[in-house]
């Protein structure tokens, strides 16, 4: 597998901080560099990255776009972990929290869905190995450096990785237009898979039947549904919220 292109000055920052050891060269632009920029360069050089000045140009190219604040970083193909993984460390700190994604296929919608979940606490997040996006340069720029701290699976059957969950006594919930209950409802202060489903069909209908119980976001007006992301967002702030309210006052 290819080279992780990664570029812009926080995304490469977060990563150097999270795992600079799959950080294999940095490019930089020629002209004069900001103080964030060489703090940035000076920790490359202290990890003993290999670091070379490169034309804007060609910075341009490779990257794709303008908009990379003249740096690059080639990182080595990202790491998923086992569900295993995900699962002992949640079972470990109290009421679990996992996102399922069940075909997100836009890697900004992966990047935005995965900097939600860390933000709201879940201790990872599983996706499909097939139809679905993977984890690129492009889904860690959407997460704004939240890849860099969130453990993602990667599995094969999604419906049994479901039931695995379920044998471990993790709710599965699954986020559907046609849901059972609105979201707010819900006791979402046990054990929980937050099932969320692609952008064009949802939830598959395999995987509503292994869910336990399909939950749904009241909301006004004429469209349809929520964005993928949008909606996961509602659903991860309110299990958060329910969670923080619920905790013992220190």
């Amino acid at each position: 597998m290819a080279d992780e292109i990664l570029y812009g000055i926080n995304p490469i920052r977060e990563v150097l901080n999270s795992r600079g050891h799959k950080v294999r060269e940095i490019w930089v632009g020629r002209r004069g560099a900001s103080t964030a920029l060489r703090e940035i360069l000076n920790q490359a050089r202290g990890l003993g990255i290999k670091v070379r000045t490169i034309d804007r140009r060609r910075l341009d190219l490779k990257a794709g776009t303008t908009s990379h604040q003249g740096i690059l970083a080639f990182l080595s193909p990202y790491d998923y972990v086992e569900l295993e993984v995900i699962l002992k460390a949640a079972l470990g700190e109290g009421a679990a929290l996992i996102v399922v994604l069940d075909g997100i296929e836009d890697p900004q919608n992966l990047g935005a869905l995965i900097r939600t979940a860390y933000v709201c606490g879940a201790h990872g997040v599983v996706v499909p190995k097939d139809r679905a996006a993977q984890l690129t340069a492009s889904v860690a720029k959407a997460s704004a450096g939240a890849l860099e701290y969130t453990k993602v699976a990667r599995v094969t059957n999604l419906r049994r990785a479901l039931k695995l969950l379920k044998d471990q006594g993790v709710w599965v919930v699954g986020l559907t237009m046609e849901g059972d209950q609105p979201i707010y409802e819900i006791d979402l202060c046990q054990p929980i898979a937050l099932v969320i489903g692609g952008e064009a069909k949802g939830i598959r209908p395999l995987i509503k039947q292994t869910c336990d119980l399909q939950a749904y976001i009241p909301q006004q007006g004429r469209l349809d549904s929520l964005n993928a992301a949008a909606a996961g967002a509602m659903a991860l702030y309110e299990t958060m919220r329910q969670r923080l309210t619920a905790a013992p006052q220190k």
